[in-house]
């Protein structure tokens, strides 16, 4: 084999080269490729399978979360309960909001709660654990028609309550 030969091996290829860098400059991504081996790893951990992938219109990514697979929803329509969700619209429950469902006790504060936490960035705990577990009804605000209320606390709703029983088992 001369000096031209090539490698089997093919390496992926950015389409957008910007958008690309600037995710790993702000630590988004760490190298080309390295998305869809987390992705399994991950998918895998959280949901005891891998990852489903669909591809469409829109792509859409299905992770199953075993605590979540059976959740009693009511239909307006023709008032049954159903027993399953489906994997659609089954939520994912990241890493920072199970460490702040594991340390909240009772009503808490925002501060209280970003204290137990050892957080200082407001913005970031706004963003990546109160309005992740308010969106994904684990925790509630106790004065919901006053979100921005000085005296706002937080507490563990029921499923969030569950889920952090199921977390502790």
């Amino acid at each position: 084999m001369g000096s031209c030969a090539r490698s089997a091996r093919t390496f992926p290829s950015t389409k957008n080269p910007v958008i690309a860098r600037f995710f790993r400059e702000i630590g988004r991504a760490d190298e080309l490729g390295s998305g869809v081996r987390r992705l399994m790893k991950y998918g895998k951990a959280y949901g005891d399978a891998d990852p489903e992938m669909i591809e469409g219109n829109v792509f859409r990514i299905v992770v199953k979360v075993p605590e979540f697979g059976r959740i009693e929803t009511k239909d307006e329509a023709t008032n049954q309960v159903t027993g399953e969700v489906t994997p659609e619209v089954t939520p994912e429950v990241t890493p920072e909001v199970r460490k702040m469902l594991s340390i909240m006790t009772g009503e808490m504060t925002r501060g209280e709660i970003q204290e137990k936490l050892g957080l200082r960035d407001e913005k970031h705990f706004r963003e990546n654990y109160q309005q992740v577990g308010v969106k994904l009804s684990l925790i509630e605000m106790t004065i919901p028609d006053k979100p921005r209320s000085s005296k706002q606390k937080y507490r563990l709703t029921d499923t969030g309550k569950r889920l952090l029983e199921s977390m502790q088992k």
